[in-house]
């Protein structure tokens, strides 16, 4: 990989049986047709079977979790986006990473705007009644070997780090410097902008909105593969039936 420092980088995960490599190269050809901002894609992962030629891999650095940990809820894996093994991609460079279930709708470039230290995803406001604000690892921005102390501080004493934190994105929200949110237009969720309740997606399909916003995030279930299939996806109440007709003419065009 050309580790030109004038380049950002965007970075994603894989690891287990969640998401397959298809994930992994759809998001990778969606990111190339929605961005001019000059980057390298990064993929941490335990393996890249399956996965383009063209897609940059990096084994996923142990952090000290447990297997038991691992699988938690929580994501802590996440947390090794801190560690050096990740810094020495190039120090100093700007890293946008993206959750597999997320789709790219329209351009990435703004995403690369910020100057602040941390920029996070708020699931708050429109996506939870209970949050106020949400500091999220959906989608976040920050500098290369700048914000190494998450780590740090998550190792110094793992099982209480987990005990007292619901998951990996307050961890990091707690902890991060210079923590900003995104703007609300630029990802919006399916499950809670899109679908509707009392399971009418069973007879009408979710629509996007004619304003389409940059990333459309899927977070628990379902995830974007079970919206293209002829089968039930969700529970209820966000329940429907699948294809839906823009998601699978997505990932005809991003999977080839």
């Amino acid at each position: 990989m050309d580790r030109d420092i004038r380049k950002n980088v965007i970075l994603c995960m894989k690891w287990g049986s969640a998401f397959d490599a298809e994930y992994v190269n759809t998001l990778f050809n969606a990111v190339q047709g929605n961005t001019t901002v000059a980057h390298d894609f990064v993929c941490i992962t335990d393996d890249r079977s399956g996965l383009a030629d063209e897609i940059y891999t990096l084994p996923i650095p142990a952090i000290g979790l447990s297997d038991e940990q691992i699988k938690l809820p929580g994501v802590w894996r996440k947390l090794s986006l801190f560690h050096p093994d990740v810094a020495a991609l190039g120090l100093g460079r700007r890293a946008l990473f993206i959750d597999l279930d997320m789709m790219i709708l329209g351009s990435i470039d703004r995403f690369f705007d910020p100057s602040e230290p941390m920029v996070m995803l708020d699931t708050g406001k429109t996506w939870s009644r209970s949050d106020p604000v949400q500091p999220s690892t959906g989608i976040f921005l920050f500098t290369l070997g700048e914000q190494l102390h998450i780590l740090d501080c998550f190792q110094k004493d793992i099982s209480n780090a987990i005990k007292n934190y619901r998951n990996e994105q307050d961890f990091v929200a707690a902890h991060a410097q210079g923590v900003v949110l995104w703007k609300d237009d630029l990802v919006i969720s399916f499950k809670k902008h899109l679908v509707h309740r009392y399971c009418l997606d069973l007879f009408k399909e979710p629509r996007l909105p004619e304003k389409k916003p940059p990333i459309l995030a899927f977070h628990g279930s379902p995830r974007p593969k079970d919206i293209m299939e002829n089968k039930l996806w969700g529970k209820i109440p966000h329940i429907g039936r699948g294809p839906i007709s823009w998601a699978k003419d997505y990932w005809e065009t991003y999977s080839k």
